[in-house]
């Protein structure tokens, strides 16, 4: 059985390398989003936009001269990506359809038994969309409420959430967070929609998962966390029995690091990235914004102890109990998390608004990262389709004021 060792450098500046956040960035257009997509397996989505949505904040960071139109077109004009369920609500390439039957199944038996109220209205819901085309619950006249998710909601919503859960709908498109829904049909193609699970036993299905989210993140540990959310059905030891059988087939190494009591793990296909990990830097360091559930971060107890970072998205928590603010980006330079700031924009003129900014404790300030944060705004505010940054308001802190000075931020 295969293991290495490997220095917390090392362990770092693997998963940098991995998840593509090392200069110079490898992954250009369409054609680099869907290589990101296939190699991390999915990107977790979020209804929020405060600078864009979080799969558009994980993409700026790795995609040269990102622009949310080219996901908008991969997701509802090539459709090459789909909006389903993996790690949460995420985005997962059309090719992965086959391998997410078990959970369409499960949804069918939940929301399609004989007790729900959405069963009673499929025949005339589906002939609405032969009729219609594509769908909204606001086209729709089943005002009925009835219990949902987390609170009661109307019919309609219901009967079409219910639909795309067990894959008869797909997400045609979205306004902004309005989902209009078309039949899956007609915009997967046959060989995927009737396609059988790959993964025929429930054995294999765990393994498959297991490898999935080991990729998601680069290097990952086999105990709970947040990294295993949305994997409906299997239990600890399940998981660990897959762990075990990935190891004996050689599709997983184990990962010793340097005062880590805790074994991690990484896929065998991506051992490419142990020559960039024993290099370590091989140009200047350079600065990016990282999304607030990106792929790199899901394991936060990871993070915290690999990267000295601890971070917590607060945007559900009271304002009373906020250590920071209700929306706040980590910031990356090199291999390691100098900052953290909380961004808005301005609703008359789009500019990027700073309003606040946090120095990890311990950092050392230079020139040269000076210039790197400065060209890591300018690359965040062309994703933003602006030029200007504003500062709303910060604390007096003379030595913040004075970096955004130098940076040319302020």
């Amino acid at each position: 059985m295969k293991k290495i060792n490997m220095t917390r450098s090392q362990a770092r500046y693997f998963i940098l390398a991995h998840q593509g956040l090392l200069p110079p960035r490898r992954f250009k257009g369409k054609a680099g989003i869907m290589e990101y997509v296939r190699h991390v397996g999915c990107i977790q989505y979020d209804p929020l936009n405060i600078v864009g949505y979080n799969q558009e904040l994980v993409l700026q960071s790795r995609v040269s001269n990102f622009k949310p139109s080219l996901l908008q077109e991969l997701l509802y004009k090539d459709r090459k990506l789909l909006d389903g369920w993996d790690k949460n609500m995420s985005i997962y390439s059309t090719e992965d359809w086959p391998y997410f039957s078990r959970i369409r199944q499960e949804a069918r038996q939940l929301y399609g038994n004989s007790s729900r109220p959405v069963v009673s209205i499929l025949p005339e819901v589906r002939r609405e969309f032969e009729k219609r085309g594509p769908l909204s619950s606001a086209d729709l006249d089943f005002n009925e409420a009835v219990d949902w998710a987390w609170a009661p909601t109307r019919l309609s919503r219901a009967v079409l959430e219910s639909m795309y859960f067990w894959g008869e709908l797909i997400i045609h498109h979205k306004s902004r967070t309005r989902k209009t829904y078309d039949l899956a049909s007609r915009h997967i193609p046959e060989t995927l929609l009737n396609a059988t699970d790959p993964n025929l036993l429930e054995e294999q299905y765990h393994e498959w998962y297991v490898l999935r989210r080991i990729g998601s993140i680069g290097l990952l540990w086999n105990k709970p966390g947040d990294a295993w959310l949305g994997i409906s059905g299997m239990k600890g030891s399940e998981r660990s029995s897959a762990f075990q059988r990935l190891l004996d087939k050689g599709k997983i190494i184990e990962v010793s690091v340097e005062g880590f009591k805790q074994p991690l793990f990484m896929r065998a296909e991506d051992s490419p990235c142990l020559d960039k990990a024993a290099k370590g830097p091989e140009q200047i360091p350079e600065t990016s914004i990282i999304a607030p559930l990106d792929n790199f971060i899901w394991e936060r107890q990871l993070i915290k102890e690999l990267f000295d970072f601890d971070y917590r998205w607060e945007v559900y928590k009271p304002v009373a109990e906020r250590r920071y603010g209700y929306y706040v980006l980590p910031v990356l330079y090199g291999d390691r998390f100098i900052a953290r700031f909380e961004p808005g924009r301005d609703k008359k003129t789009g500019a990027l608004i700073i309003k606040n900014w946090w120095w990890e404790t311990g950092v050392k300030k230079s020139k040269k990262m000076y210039s790197s944060v400065q060209r890591c705004f300018k690359q965040f505010s062309n994703y933003l389709g602006t030029d200007s940054i504003l500062v709303e308001s910060l604390p007096s802190n003379k030595e913040t004021m004075e970096w955004l000075i130098t940076a040319n931020l302020l």
